[in-house]
């Protein structure tokens, strides 16, 4: 359904996109992930045709968008970043002229603008002047325009930005709703709604493929995964080193003079053990925990990987306002 092939994208003496290469088939929901700048929305632009490459091809549906554009652009349905809109229209009247650019008619149009603003919940605002919406039902009816005309591929960016938890959580449902028989690509900031929403994750930095590959994957290359957090009840004497004689611990963490972290040899499941050694040495426990994997870990690991410049210590909202700054 979606197919880029060494796609590059300059800016002058600057490269946004690096040679990226992706297969998107029907029935994925791929998210984009990366630190602001590092290409997403370029990439975006670019299968939307809004962008031309400075090399590679992108294909949509069996359209070249270099040479087919207007066929590849029939068949897609876009929400760009920010959600611009004409601010003295209605969503009922934006939705109006989307349909009639997309070809839609008489009892078509109307079928199509009721069905968006039915999946979109803006029934309460749809004669409102844009302009006087929250930052939430703007977003909402930038996505009610995406899917005006039921496209096969849906190209989100930011779909969620500025809506409230519970609008977050009805565009969710929404987007695995419609995720059957489409293709839907989407960018986000927010590590959750990959695992939420997205059968397929990339990461992206500094305009370079860092991953790609599923959201259960991505976790299991942090070093945390499977690593087991344990709380004991008092200070047992040589717990550390009898937690570190275990077959298949590679390291023990103390938090304490009571919690110890486990991390496993080659992501090995290590509770069976720990539990034994526990009641072997009559420990009584507070807590046990063993953790799934952190996508802020794995995030933060692999958008450095090949950076100029080595920031430790730097955490993922230091490192999205850093990038902002440097895309000003």
């Amino acid at each position: 359904m979606i197919e880029l092939h060494a796609l590059t994208k300059r800016f002058g003496p600057f490269t946004a996109v690096d040679d990226l290469s992706l297969s998107v088939g029907r029935g994925e929901v791929l998210g984009f992930l990366g630190p602001n700048g590092a290409g997403k929305s370029t990439t975006m632009k670019m299968i939307t045709g809004f962008l031309p490459p400075t090399s590679g091809r992108i294909s949509v549906c069996g359209h070249d968008v270099a040479t087919a554009p207007r066929e590849a652009q029939a068949t897609i349905g876009y929400l760009p970043e920010g959600a611009p809109l004409y601010p003295d229209m209605t969503p009922a009247g934006l939705l109006r002229c989307c349909g009639e650019a997309r070809g839609l008619r008489g009892a078509a149009l109307k079928s199509a603008v009721e069905g968006a603003i039915e999946r979109t919940e803006l029934g309460g605002v749809t004669a409102q002047r844009i302009e006087t919406l929250s930052k939430g039902f703007k977003r909402r009816v930038g996505l009610a325009q995406a899917i005006l005309h039921d496209p096969d591929v849906l190209v989100l960016d930011e779909p969620t930005d500025g809506l409230d938890p519970n609008q977050k959580a009805q565009v969710r449902s929404l987007i695995r709703e419609m995720s059957g028989d489409k293709v839907i690509v989407l960018s986000t900031h927010i590590l959750e709604e990959v695992e939420a929403v997205c059968s397929r994750a990339t990461v992206m930095a500094e305009g370079r493929l860092r991953f790609d590959g599923t959201p259960a994957e991505l976790r299991r290359r942090s070093r945390f995964f499977r690593s087991i957090e344990l709380h004991l009840e008092g200070s047992p004497e040589g717990a550390q080193s009898a937690l570190e004689g275990l077959e298949g611990v590679a390291s023990v963490e103390a938090l304490s003079a009571s919690a110890f972290r486990v991390f496993p040899q080659d992501k090995r499941a290590l509770l069976p053990q720990v539990t034994a050694l526990a009641s072997e040495r009559g420990w009584s426990t507070e807590h046990v925990f063993v953790d799934p994997g952190r996508l802020d870990d794995v995030f933060r690991v692999l958008t450095r990987e090949g950076a100029q410049e080595e920031r430790s210590g730097t955490t993922f909202e230091q490192m999205s306002a850093d990038k902002q700054e440097v895309s000003r």
